[in-house]
Protein backbone atom coordinates (compact mmCIF):
# COMPACT_ATOMS: atom_id res chain seq x y z
CA UNK A 1 0.00 0.00 0.00
CA UNK A 2 1.43 3.38 -1.05
CA UNK A 3 1.68 5.95 1.75
CA UNK A 4 2.89 9.49 2.32
CA UNK A 5 3.83 10.98 5.69
CA UNK A 6 2.97 14.59 6.55
CA UNK A 7 4.66 16.43 9.46
CA UNK A 8 7.12 13.55 9.26
CA UNK A 9 9.76 14.83 11.68
CA UNK A 10 12.80 12.57 11.63
CA UNK A 11 10.73 9.60 10.47
CA UNK A 12 9.39 7.53 13.39
CA UNK A 13 5.97 6.98 11.84
CA UNK A 14 7.45 6.44 8.37
CA UNK A 15 9.82 3.77 9.68
CA UNK A 16 7.00 2.06 11.58
CA UNK A 17 4.78 1.96 8.49
CA UNK A 18 7.64 0.59 6.40
CA UNK A 19 8.30 -2.09 9.00
CA UNK A 20 4.66 -3.20 8.79
CA UNK A 21 4.79 -3.55 5.01
CA UNK A 22 3.72 -0.16 3.64
CA UNK A 23 5.56 1.51 0.78
CA UNK A 24 6.22 5.06 1.94
CA UNK A 25 6.78 7.04 -1.26
CA UNK A 26 7.22 10.60 0.06
CA UNK A 27 7.31 12.68 3.22
CA UNK A 28 6.84 16.34 4.14
CA UNK A 29 8.39 18.34 6.98
CA UNK A 30 9.20 21.99 7.62
CA UNK A 31 12.11 21.70 10.09
CA UNK A 32 15.40 21.62 8.19
CA UNK A 33 17.30 19.67 10.86
CA UNK A 34 14.67 16.92 10.84
CA UNK A 35 14.57 16.92 7.03
CA UNK A 36 18.32 16.27 6.92
CA UNK A 37 18.06 13.38 9.40
CA UNK A 38 15.15 11.91 7.44
CA UNK A 39 17.14 12.07 4.19
CA UNK A 40 19.98 10.14 5.81
CA UNK A 41 17.67 7.25 6.70
CA UNK A 42 15.22 6.78 3.81
CA UNK A 43 15.54 6.32 0.07
CA UNK A 44 12.26 8.03 -0.84
CA UNK A 45 12.14 11.85 -1.01
CA UNK A 46 11.23 14.21 1.80
CA UNK A 47 10.11 17.73 0.88
CA UNK A 48 10.74 20.79 3.04
CA UNK A 49 7.28 22.34 2.92
CA UNK A 50 5.24 24.51 5.27
CA UNK A 51 1.86 22.81 5.45
CA UNK A 52 0.17 25.67 7.28
CA UNK A 53 -0.40 27.85 4.23
CA UNK A 54 -2.39 27.58 1.02
CA UNK A 55 -1.18 24.45 -0.77
CA UNK A 56 -2.23 22.93 -4.06
CA UNK A 57 -3.09 19.37 -3.03
CA UNK A 58 -1.90 18.12 -6.42
CA UNK A 59 1.48 18.13 -4.67
CA UNK A 60 0.24 15.13 -2.65
CA UNK A 61 -2.08 13.57 -5.22
CA UNK A 62 0.81 13.10 -7.64
CA UNK A 63 2.16 10.34 -5.38
CA UNK A 64 -1.12 8.37 -5.73
CA UNK A 65 -1.23 7.61 -2.01
CA UNK A 66 -3.55 4.92 -0.73
CA UNK A 67 -2.83 6.15 2.80
CA UNK A 68 -1.91 9.57 4.17
CA UNK A 69 -0.33 9.48 7.63
CA UNK A 70 0.80 12.25 9.89
CA UNK A 71 1.22 13.67 13.36
CA UNK A 72 0.39 17.38 13.17
CA UNK A 73 2.42 19.29 15.81
CA UNK A 74 0.53 18.96 19.07
CA UNK A 75 1.95 21.53 21.50
CA UNK A 76 -1.34 23.42 21.68
CA UNK A 77 -3.01 20.27 23.05
CA UNK A 78 -0.06 18.96 25.07
CA UNK A 79 0.16 19.04 28.85
CA UNK A 80 3.64 20.49 28.30
CA UNK A 81 2.38 23.39 26.21
CA UNK A 82 0.04 26.33 26.59
CA UNK A 83 -2.97 24.16 25.63
CA UNK A 84 -4.34 26.86 23.38
CA UNK A 85 -6.46 25.08 20.80
CA UNK A 86 -6.94 28.34 18.95
CA UNK A 87 -3.18 28.49 18.37
CA UNK A 88 -1.42 28.02 15.06
CA UNK A 89 -0.26 24.50 15.85
CA UNK A 90 -3.80 23.35 16.59
CA UNK A 91 -4.77 24.66 13.17
CA UNK A 92 -2.23 22.28 11.63
CA UNK A 93 -4.57 19.45 12.67
CA UNK A 94 -7.20 21.15 10.50
CA UNK A 95 -4.66 21.59 7.69
CA UNK A 96 -3.97 17.84 7.79
CA UNK A 97 -7.71 17.13 7.54
CA UNK A 98 -8.06 19.53 4.61
CA UNK A 99 -5.31 17.76 2.70
CA UNK A 100 -6.79 14.32 3.40
CA UNK A 101 -10.34 15.28 2.45
CA UNK A 102 -9.22 16.91 -0.80
CA UNK A 103 -6.81 14.15 -1.88
CA UNK A 104 -9.19 11.43 -0.63
CA UNK A 105 -6.88 8.43 -0.21
CA UNK A 106 -8.57 5.21 0.77
CA UNK A 107 -7.00 5.43 4.24
CA UNK A 108 -5.58 8.02 6.62
CA UNK A 109 -3.88 7.83 10.00
CA UNK A 110 -3.59 10.86 12.27
CA UNK A 111 -1.59 10.78 15.50
CA UNK A 112 -1.77 13.31 18.32
CA UNK A 113 -1.55 13.64 22.10
CA UNK A 114 -4.40 12.17 24.12
CA UNK A 115 -5.36 15.64 25.38
CA UNK A 116 -6.82 16.43 21.97
CA UNK A 117 -9.94 14.68 23.31
CA UNK A 118 -10.44 17.69 25.58
CA UNK A 119 -10.50 20.14 22.68
CA UNK A 120 -13.79 21.96 22.11
CA UNK A 121 -13.25 23.20 18.58
CA UNK A 122 -10.55 21.44 16.60
CA UNK A 123 -11.41 17.79 17.10
CA UNK A 124 -15.12 18.23 16.47
CA UNK A 125 -14.31 20.25 13.33
CA UNK A 126 -11.97 17.67 11.81
CA UNK A 127 -14.27 14.75 12.67
CA UNK A 128 -17.07 16.51 10.82
CA UNK A 129 -14.76 17.10 7.85
CA UNK A 130 -13.80 13.44 7.62
CA UNK A 131 -17.40 12.25 7.94
CA UNK A 132 -18.56 14.66 5.22
CA UNK A 133 -15.84 13.25 2.94
CA UNK A 134 -17.17 9.71 3.41
CA UNK A 135 -14.71 8.23 5.90
CA UNK A 136 -15.60 5.67 8.52
CA UNK A 137 -13.57 6.51 11.62
CA UNK A 138 -11.88 4.55 14.39
CA UNK A 139 -10.56 6.69 17.24
CA UNK A 140 -8.49 5.25 20.05
CA UNK A 141 -5.88 6.16 22.65
CA UNK A 142 -3.01 3.67 22.58
CA UNK A 143 -0.55 3.12 25.40
CA UNK A 144 2.76 2.57 23.65
CA UNK A 145 3.94 0.22 26.42
CA UNK A 146 1.29 -2.29 25.26
CA UNK A 147 2.34 -1.91 21.61
CA UNK A 148 5.97 -3.02 21.70
CA UNK A 149 7.46 0.22 23.08
CA UNK A 150 9.14 0.32 26.53
CA UNK A 151 7.50 3.66 27.31
CA UNK A 152 4.30 4.83 28.99
CA UNK A 153 3.34 7.14 26.16
CA UNK A 154 -0.37 7.54 25.48
CA UNK A 155 -1.29 8.82 22.03
CA UNK A 156 -4.54 9.46 20.20
CA UNK A 157 -4.93 7.80 16.81
CA UNK A 158 -7.69 8.58 14.35
CA UNK A 159 -7.84 6.07 11.51
CA UNK A 160 -10.16 6.55 8.57
CA UNK A 161 -11.23 4.41 5.63
CA UNK A 162 -13.48 5.53 2.81
CA UNK A 163 -16.90 3.90 2.83
CA UNK A 164 -16.49 2.05 6.14
CA UNK A 165 -18.56 2.04 9.31
CA UNK A 166 -17.24 3.83 12.38
CA UNK A 167 -15.13 1.72 14.78
CA UNK A 168 -14.30 -0.70 11.95
CA UNK A 169 -10.74 -1.22 13.26
CA UNK A 170 -11.41 -1.12 17.00
CA UNK A 171 -11.49 -4.88 17.63
CA UNK A 172 -8.19 -5.49 15.83
CA UNK A 173 -6.49 -2.59 17.61
CA UNK A 174 -7.57 -4.04 20.96
CA UNK A 175 -6.92 -7.73 20.31
CA UNK A 176 -3.26 -7.20 19.42
CA UNK A 177 -2.38 -5.28 22.61
CA UNK A 178 0.03 -6.91 25.03
CA UNK A 179 -1.37 -7.97 28.38
CA UNK A 180 1.45 -6.31 30.34
CA UNK A 181 3.46 -3.11 29.81
CA UNK A 182 6.90 -3.60 28.28
CA UNK A 183 9.75 -2.59 30.59
CA UNK A 184 13.01 -0.93 29.61
CA UNK A 185 14.95 -3.97 30.82
CA UNK A 186 12.86 -6.36 28.71
CA UNK A 187 13.23 -4.30 25.54
CA UNK A 188 16.98 -3.76 25.84
CA UNK A 189 17.52 -7.43 26.75
CA UNK A 190 15.41 -8.68 23.84
CA UNK A 191 17.33 -6.36 21.49
CA UNK A 192 20.66 -7.57 22.95
CA UNK A 193 21.65 -4.01 23.86
CA UNK A 194 23.64 -2.79 26.89
CA UNK A 195 21.28 -1.97 29.73
CA UNK A 196 21.07 1.55 31.18
CA UNK A 197 21.87 1.79 34.88
CA UNK A 198 19.18 0.27 37.08
CA UNK A 199 17.75 3.67 38.04
CA UNK A 200 17.91 6.93 36.14
CA UNK A 201 16.85 10.57 36.35
CA UNK A 202 14.13 12.11 34.19
CA UNK A 203 13.62 15.82 34.81
CA UNK A 204 10.09 16.40 36.18
CA UNK A 205 7.81 19.17 35.00
CA UNK A 206 7.40 20.11 38.64
CA UNK A 207 9.13 18.92 41.79
CA UNK A 208 5.77 17.67 43.03
CA UNK A 209 6.47 14.65 40.79
CA UNK A 210 9.06 11.95 41.13
CA UNK A 211 12.16 12.03 38.96
CA UNK A 212 13.88 8.68 39.60
CA UNK A 213 12.70 5.72 37.53
CA UNK A 214 13.66 2.06 37.21
CA UNK A 215 14.51 0.05 34.13
CA UNK A 216 12.07 -2.56 35.47
CA UNK A 217 9.12 -0.38 34.43
CA UNK A 218 8.28 1.36 31.16
CA UNK A 219 10.04 4.67 30.72
CA UNK A 220 7.90 7.77 31.17
CA UNK A 221 7.20 9.69 27.97
CA UNK A 222 10.39 10.71 26.19
CA UNK A 223 10.34 14.51 25.97
CA UNK A 224 12.44 17.01 24.07
CA UNK A 225 14.41 17.99 27.19
CA UNK A 226 17.04 15.81 28.85
CA UNK A 227 18.61 17.60 31.79
CA UNK A 228 21.21 16.37 34.28
CA UNK A 229 20.39 15.88 37.94
CA UNK A 230 20.34 19.37 39.53
CA UNK A 231 23.00 19.78 42.25
CA UNK A 232 20.33 20.81 44.75
CA UNK A 233 17.77 18.11 43.84
CA UNK A 234 15.86 16.90 46.89
CA UNK A 235 14.57 13.32 46.47
CA UNK A 236 10.80 13.00 46.09
CA UNK A 237 8.85 10.60 48.27
CA UNK A 238 7.91 8.67 45.13
CA UNK A 239 11.49 8.29 43.87
CA UNK A 240 12.44 4.63 43.73
CA UNK A 241 15.79 5.32 45.41
CA UNK A 242 16.71 8.13 47.76
CA UNK A 243 20.49 7.85 47.40
CA UNK A 244 21.40 9.66 44.17
CA UNK A 245 24.95 8.31 43.94
CA UNK A 246 25.51 7.09 40.37
CA UNK A 247 22.11 8.33 39.17
CA UNK A 248 22.19 9.96 35.74
CA UNK A 249 19.76 10.82 32.96
CA UNK A 250 19.44 8.45 30.01
CA UNK A 251 21.84 9.14 27.16
CA UNK A 252 20.55 10.39 23.82
CA UNK A 253 21.32 6.95 22.36
CA UNK A 254 19.32 5.21 25.10
CA UNK A 255 16.40 7.57 24.55
CA UNK A 256 16.46 6.75 20.83
CA UNK A 257 16.27 3.03 21.68
CA UNK A 258 13.32 3.67 24.00
CA UNK A 259 11.64 5.46 21.09
CA UNK A 260 12.35 2.15 19.29
CA UNK A 261 14.45 3.61 16.51
CA UNK A 262 16.78 0.94 15.10
CA UNK A 263 20.35 1.22 16.32
CA UNK A 264 21.57 1.95 12.78
CA UNK A 265 19.27 4.97 12.44
CA UNK A 266 21.55 7.95 11.75
CA UNK A 267 21.11 11.15 13.77
CA UNK A 268 23.36 13.92 12.46
CA UNK A 269 22.36 17.20 14.13
CA UNK A 270 23.10 19.21 17.25
CA UNK A 271 22.45 17.40 20.53
CA UNK A 272 19.60 19.77 21.33
CA UNK A 273 17.98 19.20 17.94
CA UNK A 274 18.26 15.43 18.26
CA UNK A 275 16.68 15.49 21.71
CA UNK A 276 13.80 17.56 20.34
CA UNK A 277 13.34 15.20 17.38
CA UNK A 278 13.19 12.24 19.74
CA UNK A 279 10.64 13.97 21.95
CA UNK A 280 8.45 14.81 18.95
CA UNK A 281 8.73 11.45 17.20
CA UNK A 282 6.09 8.75 16.97
CA UNK A 283 7.81 5.67 18.44
CA UNK A 284 8.71 3.42 15.54
CA UNK A 285 7.04 0.33 16.97
CA UNK A 286 3.89 2.27 17.82
CA UNK A 287 3.59 3.28 14.17
CA UNK A 288 4.39 -0.32 13.24
CA UNK A 289 1.62 -1.54 15.56
CA UNK A 290 -0.99 0.65 13.87
CA UNK A 291 0.29 -0.30 10.41
CA UNK A 292 0.12 -4.00 11.29
CA UNK A 293 -3.47 -3.63 12.49
CA UNK A 294 -4.44 -2.00 9.19
CA UNK A 295 -2.72 -4.77 7.22
CA UNK A 296 -4.54 -7.39 9.31
CA UNK A 297 -7.85 -5.69 8.53
CA UNK A 298 -7.08 -5.65 4.80
CA UNK A 299 -6.09 -9.33 4.83
CA UNK A 300 -9.21 -10.37 6.72
CA UNK A 301 -11.44 -8.41 4.36
CA UNK A 302 -9.75 -10.08 1.38
CA UNK A 303 -10.41 -13.52 2.91
CA UNK A 304 -14.05 -12.58 3.50
CA UNK A 305 -14.42 -11.54 -0.14
CA UNK A 306 -12.86 -14.79 -1.37
CA UNK A 307 -15.08 -16.83 0.93
CA UNK A 308 -18.15 -14.98 -0.32
CA UNK A 309 -17.10 -15.48 -3.94
CA UNK A 310 -16.63 -19.20 -3.31
CA UNK A 311 -20.04 -19.41 -1.64
CA UNK A 312 -21.63 -17.61 -4.59
CA UNK A 313 -19.95 -19.99 -7.06
CA UNK A 314 -21.19 -22.98 -5.08
CA UNK A 315 -24.72 -21.60 -5.03
CA UNK A 316 -24.55 -20.97 -8.80
CA UNK A 317 -23.40 -24.57 -9.41
CA UNK A 318 -26.39 -25.94 -7.49
CA UNK A 319 -28.75 -23.68 -9.41
CA UNK A 320 -27.25 -24.79 -12.74
CA UNK A 321 -27.60 -28.46 -11.79
CA UNK A 322 -31.24 -27.95 -11.05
Amino acid sequence: MRAIDLFAGCGGLSKGLENSGFKVVAAYENWEAAVKVYKDNFTHPIHNLDLSGEIDTKEFSKHRPQLIAGGPPCQDFSSAGARNEDGGRADLTIAFAQIVTEVKPEWFVMENVARILKSKRVLSQVLAMYKAAGYGLTATVLDASLCGVPQSRKRYFLIGKLGEQDDFLKDILEEKLATKPLTVRQYFTNANLPLPSGHYYRHPRSYARRAIFSIDEPSPTIRGVNRPVPPNYQPHAGDLVQNLAGIRPLTTEERAVIQTFPTDFVFKATKGAIEQMLGNAVPVKLGQYVGTCIKTYVQRKAKEVKAQEKANQTAFSFESAE
